[in-house]
């Protein structure tokens, strides 16, 4: 016992050269330098790369530089040939005060337009908007081939977006759909975007969305009203508003 009870207390006095007053203190010092490390990245300016870090893993650094470069991109190249489209653009707010951004599919010549530099425009509208809610209304009104992009795109393009647009997204609305909408809206969302799954709506008419977001501030193509009329006629649906 008493050769026990000393080999106990060299351990205790030399725990790899330490005793444990000084091994307690290089502990608190490592301790004290993780957290430093912690609030440096926190305190850095390239907002969310330590939320990403949280949500996404170490690949989410990775994933947010590369979302800084295409936004420095966004911010200095010309890209009228996108804007001038007018497939994409902010109109008013909904019910909530949320920025509302429409996407018309008609207008969108995904086989003839640069994707790249379509996706710096959306990068270049949104970025500002994301930083807090937002909504975007999809019409899929008298879409064709023509305007789909490949799936590969858009998984290129949900993949570059950070954490920030999924999570500040609060509805995904989609007007006028097809069965192949639906069902292409169901595998992405299913396989590729589980994360705004919930947040997608399907809606048979623009009247439907008054229910969200007034007339007043919902900017549309005559296109769509017009199709919408002849459709689904008028005064189809009485809307009471919500708070989705």
């Amino acid at each position: 016992m008493e050769g026990n009870s000393s080999d106990l207390e060299y351990g205790a006095k030399d725990m790899n050269g330490l005793s444990p007053n000084s091994y307690s203190s290089g502990l608190q010092t490592q301790l004290q330098r993780d957290l430093d490390r912690q609030h440096l990245l926190s305190d850095r300016p390239r907002a969310g790369v330590y939320e990403n870090v949280i949500s996404e893993g170490v690949e989410g650094i990775e994933h947010q530089e590369r979302y800084e470069r295409l936004l420095r991109r966004a911010q200095v190249e010309d890209l009228t040939e996108v804007s001038g489209i007018g497939c994409l653009y902010q109109s008013g707010v909904d019910r909530l005060g949320r920025p509302v951004i429409v996407f018309c599919g008609k207008w969108f010549p995904a086989q003839n337009i640069d994707l790249e530099k379509a996706l710096l425009y959306l990068i270049k509208l949104l970025d500002p908007i994301v930083k807090g809610d937002y909504v975007i209304s999809y019409f899929h009104t008298l879409t064709s081939t023509n305007n789909y992009p490949s799936l590969h795109w858009l998984r290129e393009v949900y993949s570059v977006l950070p954490y920030k647009y999924k999570k500040n997204l609060k509805a995904f609305y989609i007007v006028h759909p097809t069965f192949w909408t639906k069902m292409m809206t169901w595998w992405f969302t299913t396989f590729m975007a589980p994360a705004i799954k919930a947040k997608v709506h399907s809606l048979p008419g623009v009247e439907h969305l008054y229910s969200a977001i007034t007339k007043d501030q919902l900017e549309i193509p005559a296109y769509i009203t017009e199709y919408d009329m002849a459709t689904n006629g008028l005064h189809y649906f009485n809307p009471v508003p919500t708070a989705s």
